[in-house]
């Protein structure tokens, strides 16, 4: 009943806005404050100095308090104002496989005629922990980073970030919401390496190499989604016979396809994946053209940068048809 209660004037109080894409400014309403523990701390010494000059008639002692809950007045405005006004947009975001740490960017811009100082980001209020600081200029622009840890393949999403600070004396904490609508692509863990590339005969049944070398010309071929640059037939493509790529004597046996029926039937969902993901990673080091075949779809072949991302995305989000066994 209490939890109940104290969520529900959590949501009152706080008013969760779910994820929010584009740019966010933090205006006055979505700026919070209250004071730090050496806040307390030094409220409760003005007040032990003011029953001191009371009861001793001390002027001095009044204009030393006073003079002093002034600057606490002061340090408040300012660290309420170190805060307002701030532009915060979300940045992108690198891939990265599952067990590492996911990198989240926050752009934040300050159009106001003043600096901020120790602008601090962190996925809870008050976790130091996974503090990090920022300096921003007037009219200029910074960036915020923040580690989450991707335990599973899949989308991560940062959820709902602190921006805070606690600028210039740290007697209070001001602090804003922000839940940036990004998402970070988070790839399966790759498997140990042990279990060998499918063979080009096995994988495309392509049968042996055609030449020696792969030096020697052998023909064109339709372009694949991945293939190096310096492979296509530029000329043809000038000629408006669209985009072909050179293929050379032997490249049929270092074509492979990396299959999901390939893998031993004991495995788990997860462990197919994770030996998929090994079995991309060394076709690419190999320079190898490879193509990605899953239950729920596959991944032409190619080669290059970006069809390895193409085709990590795909294990990354892969779900497996409810018709179809392991």
């Amino acid at each position: 009943m209490i939890a109940t209660l104290k969520s529900r004037f959590t949501d009152w109080l706080f008013q969760p806005r779910g994820p929010e894409s584009g740019v966010v400014v933090l205006v006055q309403r979505r700026v919070y404050i209250l004071p730090t523990p050496h806040g307390l701390v030094f409220a409760v010494v003005l007040l032990m100095m003011l029953l001191g000059a009371i009861n001793y008639t001390l002027s001095l002692g009044f204009v030393l308090t006073f003079l002093l809950v002034a600057l606490a007045f002061n340090a408040m405005l300012y660290t309420f104002r170190n805060l307002a006004r701030l532009s915060v947009s979300a940045g992108r975001t690198q891939p990265v496989f599952a067990g590492e740490s996911a990198q989240f960017i926050l752009n934040l811009a300050n159009s106001g005629r003043y600096n901020r100082y120790a602008i601090g980001l962190s996925r809870k209020r008050r976790a130091r922990n996974s503090e990090t600081y920022v300096d921003v200029s007037a009219g200029a622009s910074e960036q915020l980073k923040i580690s989450i840890p991707a335990p599973r393949r899949g989308l991560l999403q940062p959820g709902r970030l602190t921006v805070f600070t606690r600028f210039p004396l740290g007697l209070y904490y001001a602090w804003s919401y922000v839940h940036p609508d990004v998402s970070c692509i988070v790839y399966p863990r790759p498997a140990a390496a042990g279990l060998p590339l499918p063979s080009a005969e096995s994988a495309a049944g392509s049968g042996p190499s055609r030449g020696a070398g792969q030096d020697d010309f052998a023909g064109l071929r339709a372009y694949h989604s991945g293939d190096p640059p310096r492979h296509i037939a530029w000329k043809a493509a000038a000629r408006g016979q669209g985009l072909l790529t050179k293929q050379f004597s032997g490249e049929a046996a270092r074509e492979v396809w990396l299959a999901w029926e390939q893998l031993p039937p004991r495995m788990d969902i997860e462990e197919k994946l994770s030996c998929l993901t090994r079995w991309v990673l060394d076709a690419e080091a190999q320079h190898l053209s490879y193509g990605l075949r899953l239950p729920s779809g596959e991944q032409p072949m190619g080669s290059g940068e970006a069809h390895r991302n193409k085709c990590l995305e795909a294990l990354a989000l892969f779900e497996l048809p409810q018709a179809t066994s392991t």
